[in-house]
């Protein structure tokens, strides 16, 4: 099976079970996607007992696709450029340091929290598990996904100042994420030793160096936009920006990600206002808004069908189901700490560290990473990778599942008890 026909089958299903989301369920649509994809896996799972090959094609198929380069070598530019671009600058700017310190401070005492405590849990249930690798999921599921964030905040209700806070966070965090990530690999696979120095030239190649090389790209086609007037050709360079500049930065071992998240915020403020005539706006916002819900389906799709290559045990799925807990309470203590020294200087709504905790869902980027795991290193097969999958995973699943369709009503709930105290303890007494 050649790209094309790989790509027409996923279209295919993805454009069904958009269908039958719509018709049926009335589902969001990452959720409902989700949850049509896994029944189907499940299905293909039940089918393949009767129907010799079934399974096996089905796996075949996923490999094929390989979600994880797909996502992090493809999508994953166009989604943060389309969220990017309708972020407002000076409403970012305003939450400027609770979104450093939540992206920064944030991702590191999350992900020695999480590896810590998920070392411990796992051998306590008998899974030998390096500590090393535990910090290595500690640090892929400790950034939360811009893509499954950005979906949600359409939804939910919040005040302007903390949904600026929690898209913020979720664009920039996975920097931070990917330099710790990238540097724990390079302890496991055997390379140098990395200590805080080589973290910190890594971090400055990889998330400054994005911003700055997002920052050039960004500024030049905001020139080429101001020089012309024709929505068709504007559309064409900002496709040309997010392709060719997420290339060109993966090529100079920058951070496409920061890249991308830095250009769709000089485009869609900056080139917005005084490069681009209303009609261009109009149908430059119409083309990203389709391109992001198009990708957003796919990307659903492509995490529910991973099941079908995962290899589930139920001392996994138990170990899986624990770590969620491990998750949300490393959530609490690095959005809480951080919120918490911040209260000195900046005014935060009194639900703000709860609508972040059940907020900071994990998605396609922590799969993706999960499955860029080497299954062997020096020749020799490393154990852990498959127990590592399962958890992130299933920590994934509950995320979009459980926290997806939840996060509305709670929001809405702790808003109102945030606004109204005294009512609710005397409601209460």
């Amino acid at each position: 099976m050649g790209w094309f026909d790989l790509i027409a089958v996923l279209l295919v299903l993805t454009a069904a079970l958009s269908y039958v989301n719509y018709r049926l369920l009335r589902l969001p649509s990452t959720i409902g996607l989700m949850a049509l994809t896994l029944l189907l896996s499940l299905a293909v799972v039940l089918v393949g007992l009767f129907v010799p090959g079934l399974e096996h094609q089905a796996q075949a198929f996923v490999h094929r696709l390989d979600f994880s380069r797909a996502l992090l070598n493809g999508m994953l530019g166009f989604l943060l450029f389309a969220g990017a671009l309708s972020i407002d600058l000076g409403e970012l700017t305003e939450r400027k340091w609770s979104i450093a310190l939540l992206a920064t401070v944030g991702v590191l005492l999350s992900t020695g929290i999480v590896g810590g405590l998920t070392w411990c849990l796992l051998n306590a249930l008998g899974i030998e598990t390096r500590f090393v690798y535990c910090l290595l999921f500690g640090a892929l599921i400790s950034p939360t996904d811009p893509i499954a964030v950005l979906a949600l905040l359409k939804q939910i209700g919040a005040p302007k100042s903390l949904e600026i806070t929690i898209a913020g966070e979720s664009l920039f965090n996975d920097g931070v994420g990917v330099v710790v990530f990238l540097g724990v690999l390079e302890v496991v696979t055997g390379g140098q030793d990395v200590g805080v120095g080589n973290l910190v030239v890594l971090f400055v190649r990889e998330a400054l160096g994005g911003a700055v090389f997002g920052l050039g790209a960004g500024w030049l086609v905001y020139l080429l936009l101001k020089s012309v007037d024709n929505y068709q050709v504007e559309i064409l360079l900002s496709l040309a920006l997010v392709a060719g500049g997420y290339a060109l930065a993966d090529a100079l071992h920058l951070s496409g990600p920061m890249a991308m998240v830095v250009a769709g915020l000089l485009i869609g403020n900056p080139g917005r206002s005084f490069a681009m005539s209303p009609t261009t706006v109009e149908h430059l916002d119409l083309f990203w808004k389709l391109i992001d819900e198009i990708l957003i389906a796919i990307l659903f799709v492509g995490i529910g069908l991973e099941v079908l290559v995962l290899t589930f045990t139920a001392k996994h799925l138990v170990a899986g189901l624990l770590v969620v807990g491990i998750v949300l309470v490393a959530r609490l203590v690095s959005v809480g700490l951080p919120i918490q020294f911040l209260r000195r200087w900046q005014t935060f709504d009194g639900s703000t560290v709860s609508v972040l905790t059940w907020g900071g869902l994990r998605g396609g980027i922590s799969v993706a990473m999960a499955l860029s795991l080497p299954s062997r290193v020096d020749g020799s097969e490393v154990p852990e990778r498959e127990v590592l999958l399962v958890i992130t995973y299933v920590v994934v699943v509950f995320s979009i599942l459980v926290q997806g369709p939840t996060i509305g009503p709670l929001t809405r709930r702790w808003l109102s008890l945030a606004s109204h105290p005294r009512a609710n303890q005397n409601e209460k007494s």
